[in-house]
């Protein structure tokens, strides 16, 4: 059975979420300086504005690490929220009707419960066949529900692994920043033949908002990945619940008639 798309937020959206994050930590500097009645030369602006190419791309992809971490946390929150909508739904209804039949299609088309449960049926209605009659119905049910319920996990994982990618590698790609904006303070000292204060102020503050920018999207990534973890056992754990219950009901209950698709 095929899944139904996510309706998933604006890509406009989730680059704003980053872009505000950035704006964050230029604001105490820009606060100082506004206290001290002159503009910034130092701040996120004057990085952008006077960085090479080598920065402003390293900038760039950790603006697009950013944003598809928070892409994931806010779609795989939904998602949860929708299942636990849905077990909620079926504690309340399901098993309340005459049938399992009338029960499965009283489920929304996209409740991930009613996957399972028509994974059951049909498998109750295959188990009539002649290729499956030298397999004991028990294993034959509980083979069909299990498939279903892994299909409905790696389902809950998906997007998972952009999170721990971007938590593992982004304060190295901040890190090469850093060291690039203190290569660049290296060269203005050669080039001045002395290690003044206004010759590296300004690639070593580059080298520094390069590593704010990196932990600022390595941390919400770590965080999201362990609470999304944790909330997608529970969730699946449900599921799980539900399969058992309904391979229990698929042993005691007549042989299906096919679902209607």
């Amino acid at each position: 059975m095929s899944h139904r798309p996510f309706h998933l937020p604006s890509l406009r959206g989730l680059v704003a979420a980053p872009l505000c994050a950035l704006a964050l930590l230029a604001l105490p500097a820009a606060a100082f300086a506004q206290a001290a009645g002159q503009a910034n030369p130092y701040g996120f602006k004057a990085m952008w504005e006077h960085g090479d190419l080598v920065s402003k791309g390293t900038l760039f992809i950790l603006l697009i690490m950013s944003a598809a971490s928070w892409y994931v946390i806010i779609t795989k929150l939904l998602e949860q929220r929708r299942v636990h909508r849905q077990t909620r739904l079926v504690q309340a209804e399901f098993w309340n009707r005459g049938d399992l039949r009338g029960s499965t299609q009283a489920l929304p088309d996209s409740s991930v419960f009613r996957y399972v449960a028509e994974a059951g049926l049909v498998a109750q209605k295959q188990y009539e066949g002649p290729l499956t009659q030298q397999v004991d119905r028990n294993s034959w049910l509980s083979q069909s529900v299990m498939q279903a319920i892994d299909a409905v996990g790696d389902r809950l994982q998906g997007g998972l692994a952009v999170l721990a990618t971007v938590g593992s590698t982004a304060p190295f790609v901040g890190l090469f920043g850093t060291v690039w904006g203190i290569y660049h303070a290296l060269t203005a000292i050669g080039l001045a033949g002395q290690a003044s204060i206004d010759k590296v102020a300004g690639p070593v503050g580059e080298a520094l908002i390069m590593t704010a920018i990196g932990l600022a999207a390595a941390v919400p990534a770590v965080l999201g990945y362990n609470w999304l973890v944790r909330r997608n056992k529970a969730a699946l754990d449900e599921v799980r619940d539900f399969g058992t219950e309904l391979h229990t009901a698929l042993l005691g209950g007549k042989p299906a008639v096919t679902l209607e698709r």
